[in-house]
């Protein structure tokens, strides 16, 4: 749960610096993978996945209290429907997870030597990986929101290791949030997507994470949009 005694620079400050380290953990661990895995994709992906949730679970734990570590647009959403962040800060918190994630594929780059804007030509599109971003997605705020209601200390482990699983159980290997779809364009790599493939992922993760807030303002019995002048909380 974010401390509400922290100013709106050190929330965005955390937001893009956590950002940018989720980006060059997906990055770096999968040019990383892919160079000592001898050619076994799947070895890579695991490489892949169990830095990417590693990290997260880091991440989760030092920048939560500061800013909520939302670290992507689809769980800011989800909050900003919640009411349990301001619309302004909202938009603010999108930006810097966009620049964040952009800065963390190019150190990622750097640290391998790669031009620092290397832009992906591996295609990820189909129905089968739209359909896989929205489950991802969806399941990532449901995660999220039902860990928050029932056990608020579990959020940074649960989010980690449903990530973690999301690499395995979809086909798109979950990417599951806008910032890091639109970084990973910059990267011609193990984890990198075409520029061409980026728009349809982002419209369904912003679909499962809007299906998301619905199902658990269900369960919770409350509006999917909480009424204006509700009170404002950052959490997670």
């Amino acid at each position: 749960m974010a401390d509400q005694g922290n100013t709106p620079a050190r929330r965005l400050a955390a937001e893009a610096l956590g950002t940018a380290f989720l980006l060059a953990t997906v990055v770096g661990s999968g040019i990383m993978g892919e160079v000592l895995a001898g050619g076994i994709t799947g070895l890579a992906l695991l490489a892949n996945a169990v830095a990417t949730g590693a990290i997260l679970i880091v991440l989760i734990l030092i920048f939560g209290p500061i800013s909520g570590a939302h670290f992507n647009p689809a769980v800011t959403l989800a909050f900003w429907l919640r009411r349990e962040i301001e619309g302004r800060m909202a938009f603010a918190y999108v930006v810097m997870q966009l620049a964040g994630g952009a800065v963390g594929v190019i150190v990622a780059n750097a640290m391998f030597n790669l031009p620092w804007v290397h832009w992906s030509v591996t295609e990820r599109g189909g129905g089968g990986q739209w359909l896989a971003e929205g489950v991802a997605t969806f399941g990532l705020v449901v995660t999220i929101l039902g860990c928050l209601r029932a056990r608020p200390e579990a959020v940074p482990y649960a989010v980690g290791l449903f990530i973690t699983a999301g690499y395995w159980f979809t086909s798109s290997t979950s990417f599951a949030n806008p910032a890091v779809t639109i970084a990973r364009t910059l990267s011609d790599s193990f984890a990198g997507i075409a520029a061409a493939d980026m728009p349809l992922f982002i419209l369904c993760q912003l679909v499962g994470a809007l299906m998301a807030v619905v199902v658990m303002g269900w369960f919770a019995g409350r509006p999917l949009i909480a009424p204006a002048g509700s009170a404002t909380r950052q959490r997670l």
